[in-house]
């Protein structure tokens, strides 16, 4: 045996030996197999190099996890080890990772997979550039962007996201978008339990789907059922109905949303808007009803007109709406209100009916023996049943009807207790341009009191007759004339021969009391109200940095193991390698790190990718001496054209030195130098003009001040 085999059997023995204790211990990084072990202490001080052979990968263990590559570097000191190639990890019979490039940790058993990385478990699939997996708290987690793939039905997209792989749960952070067959989700915070496809939104997030699409800042969405609700800011648009709420429950198999708190139902097509505090809408059956201090609003440029109700329900496709008011109905515009039990309203005729429904099971007196009331200026009209007939193109009213017991009172302009009254089995009414009643025809049995008076409005007598009809004429709410027909009897009274007794018809009813004069008295007979408290969700709290100090302290905690000689003392640059820390100012550029092999393959190598319109991304250092004769070097391979460049770091940031590069696919050391004298400002190093075309991968810069 030659001094050379003694010497290879002797690093055998030790290493075998040291693969023995390891696996005694349970707690050392196993090799199982290796077709071929070499060492390079210049290259890799304290490592073994183990490449695999024709018949199989290196096999590695370690607690219960396995891995396969076609090479690694084991430090064997600080149990670490470096997998290339065709890596394979395998946790259990569950979680699998393939990728090109995997680091791990046995003392933190953390691992830092890149490359083309896809985790699966037998539900799920993840895949990104880089992947960290921390076996201890069992999660895996990205932070430049990944897609997961459940069942083939739901794919998730996001910049950050994180595997909770003891609680079958996702969380993804910025830019994140969900879709599958039946909806797309997007929104900045995302809970995702892919047992049972429960989803939590936090943030501005949108849930669209081919009847409706949904936003929120704050809501739950059940991916498989197609059921959810929506808090804070809360929206849903069906076609041309608009719902807002406090609080949004939604089920889009149904087209179904029901609707709490502070509600508002905007219909595009039809101007109009429903307000209340619970909602439910149907979409298939083009039907909103609203209740809680319910009010449906009439769009109309000069004068809109406004219901309120317990009740309202509004049915009917968009060209032919119907408005539906129960109990306690008012109507309200600015010339024209009413009240009755009922109100009924169909958008396209222009007909509204105010309408009595006896409710025998109710304890409210008016449904039962109050009848229908309008009032128009100084006029007011009830009946068993009033329709009002408006013209909606012109949005002015046309006319009115009031079918049995027709009864109209005005006061006597001039006195306080006196009042012009006319009744019979039928009314009709005209209305003028300004919405006024301009003409009244009552037919059938009228009877009627008039107080005449002159041009100088002095009161003449009391006109009160019986005959078979009256047609009133009215000038700014007054009467100007009237004509009877068929006059049975009358009698014109003296004010001071007019009986008291005789002064008010049968059925007299002054309910001035009762009318509306704004939206607000519309609501000033309802019982006190409160908004009930709404549960659901707790307000988004900000997770822990996906990538804290602790996180990185694990991936890091073994490399000081393999130093790089870019790490030389008169390095004037710090994190060198490390691009993606803050020392590095950077503009209009994305930096993906540890994406490939470093020059020496001892390390890995950030990927820098602009992201701006015109290429005007860099990244720059400052260093802190202001004179002598300076190197800035730096490795970089990739497509595109980029510079470098010696600045000064201040004042006009004058350029001392400049250098185009066209990159080349692999690895090459660009430098420039530069003599500067002490203006004042400190020197920087600027790796520029990177655009969009651009994409680039750099390691080992360094700037080296030549000895004075």
């Amino acid at each position: 045996m030659n001094k050379l085999q003694v010497i290879l059997t002797i690093i055998l023995i030790s290493f075998v030996s040291s693969i023995a204790l390891q696996a005694q211990s349970g707690k050392k990084i196993k090799i199982e197999y290796a077709g071929k072990l070499t060492i390079d202490e210049v290259n890799y001080p304290g490592a073994k190099i183990l490449t695999r052979d024709e018949t199989q990968q290196v096999h590695i263990e370690h607690k219960g996890s396995n891995m396969w590559c076609d090479k690694a570097i084991h430090y064997s000191k600080n149990n670490f080890i470096e997998a290339y190639g065709n890596v394979i990890l395998k946790q259990g019979d569950t979680i699998s990772m393939t990728s090109k490039y995997i680091e791990y940790n046995g003392v933190t058993e953390f691992a830092f997979a890149s490359g083309n990385v896809v985790m699966k478990d037998p539900n799920s699939t993840i895949t990104s550039d880089t992947l960290y997996m921390d076996r201890n708290i069992q999660q895996a987690f990205y932070k430049s962007g990944g897609t997961v793939v459940k069942d083939t039905s739901v794919t998730i997209t996001s910049k950050i996201g994180r595997f909770y792989m003891d609680r079958d749960m996702f969380k993804f952070v910025d830019d994140v978008v969900m879709v599958n067959d039946e909806s797309t989700i997007k929104t900045n915070y995302f809970d995702y339990y892919k047992d049972k496809g429960h989803a939590y939104l936090f943030g501005p997030s949108t849930i669209t789907t081919k009847e409706s699409q949904t936003y929120c800042e704050k809501g739950f969405y059940d991916t498989e059922n197609e059921i959810g609700y929506a808090l804070k800011k809360a929206r849903i648009d069906y076609d041309n109905r608009t719902i807002v709420g406090d609080s949004l429950f939604f089920d889009n198999n149904k087209n179904f949303a029901s609707a709490s708190n502070n509600i508002t139902v905007t219909d595009s097509i039809n101007k109009s808007i429903i307000k209340g505090h619970y909602a439910e809408v149907y979409k298939a059956k083009d039907s909103v009803f609203v209740t809680k201090r319910a009010l449906a609003i009439t769009v109309q440029e000069k004068d809109s007109i406004y219901i309120h109700a317990d009740k309202i329900m509004i049915t009917g496709k968009p060209d032919n709406r119907n408005v539906k008011a129960y109990y306690n109905a008012k109507i309200f515009k600015s010339d024209l209100s009413g009240k009755s039990d009922s109100i009924h309203s169909n958008q396209k005729t222009g007909l509204t009916k105010l309408i009595n429904i006896s409710n025998l099971a109710s304890n409210d007196k008016f449904s039962v023996n109050r009848k229908p009331i309008m009032w128009n200026v100084e006029s007011q009209m009830t009946g068993d049943t009033i329709h009002l007939l408006a013209n909606n193109e012109k949005e002015k009213i046309d006319s009115l009807l009031v079918f049995e017991n027709a009864f109209v009172i005005s006061k006597d302009t001039l006195s306080e207790n006196n009042f012009n009254q006319i009744n019979g089995k039928q009314l009709i009414g005209l209305f003028d341009d300004e919405n006024q009643l301009k003409q009244i025809d009552i037919t059938k049995n009228a009877q009627s009191i008039f107080y005449a008076r002159n041009d100088k409005q002095e009161l003449i007598g009391i006109d009160k007759s019986k005959s078979g009809s009256i047609t009133i004429l009215f000038n700014n709410g007054d009467i100007d004339e009237y004509t009877r027909y068929n006059q049975i009897d009358g009698i014109f009274y003296p004010e001071s021969k007019f009986p008291k007794k005789e002064r008010l018809l049968k059925g007299f009813d002054w309910r001035e009391e009762e009318r509306p004069k704004s939206v607000e008295d519309l609501f000033k007979d309802d019982p006190p109200f409160e908004l009930p408290i709404i549960q659901g969700l707790e307000d988004y709290v900000p997770q822990e940095d996906f990538f804290d100090e602790e996180i990185k302290s694990k991936v890091n905690s073994s490399k000081s193991i393999y130093k790089t000689k870019t790490n030389e003392k008169n390095n004037l640059l710090i994190y060198n390698n490390e691009f993606a820390n803050s020392k590095w100012g950077k503009s209009k550029i994305k930096i993906i790190d540890k994406a490939t092999p470093s020059p020496n393959q001892n390390t890995r190598a950030d990927n820098i990718v602009g992201i701006g319109p015109k290429d005007n991304g860099y990244i720059v250092q400052n260093s802190s001496l202001k004179n002598g004769e300076f190197k800035f070097s730096i490795w970089l391979k990739g497509k595109g054209e980029v510079s470098i460049q010696l600045q000064e770091a201040g004042n006009n940031y004058t350029t001392y030195k400049y250098q185009t590069i066209i990159l080349k696919e692999n690895w090459f050391n660009y430098e420039i130098s530069v003599k500067k004298e002490d203006d004042g400002n400190k020197i920087r190093c600027v790796l520029g003009n990177i655009g969009k075309k651009d994409n680039l991968f750099a390691w080992g810069a360094q700037l080296i001040k030549s000895n004075d």
